[in-house]
């Protein structure tokens, strides 16, 4: 397989536009899964009922939903097996070039966890399927291209491993998976098995923000971005901003409406500051 240019700008240019379409449309309403499912957007005032003539009022329709530790196992899984796939196959099937096992050390490592660790360890609410669907195909997209980039595409030269660029990038991405990490696992105490109540996450980066989980994975793939060096892992860690970024400011919303006595100095995203 020969690298392609073109098809790598045109799928980072839609990874781009799919980050700046996510925050446009979820920017003011959080999107409906989650301890946001059950939140309603303010009905427009009531028309005047019409005569009753004994018809029954429809039912409102109920989204498919499968179990939370299913879903993210089928939703992550393509970002792991895809760009496996591409290294698998490739000719010859050898780690040798860096760009190869910077995909497999770094963008394969987290989705492994992701998929065969995290989402085993879920125990949140049932997952749309609607949502699912949107992001399997997201996962297959992103780990292609990613995947496309790194194998066929990228050129580092033989000191990359010297270069502030890697280095700085490499523990920024360690320090953003342990912080995501750690906070899925402070997030997971709060419930005991079975249990779908929501309360107030103490300890580790919590103590800052309200979205600690999500602090850390826009970290995480900030530093690949910067070790990768290239538009692809880029345009992934915009994306990946545009999407959890939002959803960190409404769990932020959701904890101040819920809790009376929620901290107030603590922010939605970036400590100190947002």
């Amino acid at each position: 397989m020969q690298c392609s240019p073109s098809l790598v700008r045109s799928l980072s240019s839609v990874l781009l536009s799919l980050g700046l379409l996510h925050l446009w449309r979820y920017s003011h309403t959080p999107s409906r899964y989650g301890k946001h499912e059950e939140e309603e957007e303010e009905p427009p005032p009531p028309a005047p009922a019409p005569p009753d003539k004994g018809e029954k009022k429809p039912l409102p329709r109920r989204r498919a939903h499968l179990s939370s530790r299913c879903a993210w196992f089928l939703q992550e899984l393509p970002a792991f097996l895809v760009p496996a796939l591409l290294l698998a196959l490739r000719s010859p099937p050898r780690f040798a070039p860096l760009g190869c096992r910077l995909l497999g050390g770094m963008f394969c490592g987290h989705y492994f966890h992701r998929t065969f660790i995290y989402s085993f360890l879920r125990r949140g609410r049932p997952f749309p399927l609607e949502k699912l669907f949107f992001g399997v195909l997201f996962c297959i997209l992103n780990g292609f291209l990613q995947g496309y980039y790194l194998i066929y595409c990228a050129e580092y030269p033989d000191d990359w491993y010297n270069d502030i660029r890697f280095t700085s990038g490499l523990l920024l991405f360690l320090f953003g998976m342990g912080v995501n990490i750690h906070s899925d696992l402070i997030l997971r105490q709060l419930r005991k098995p079975g249990e779908l109540t929501y309360k107030i996450p103490q300890g580790g980066l919590f103590a800052y923000v309200s979205g600690a989980n999500f602090f850390g994975e826009i970290l995480e793939w900030f530093g690949y971005a910067i070790a990768t060096w290239c538009l692809p892992a880029f345009a992934f860690a915009f994306f990946t901003l545009c999407v959890i970024g939002p959803r960190a400011y409404h769990h932020h919303r959701y904890y101040h409406k819920r809790f009376i006595g929620y901290p107030r100095s603590r922010k939605a995203l970036i400590p100190f500051i947002f």
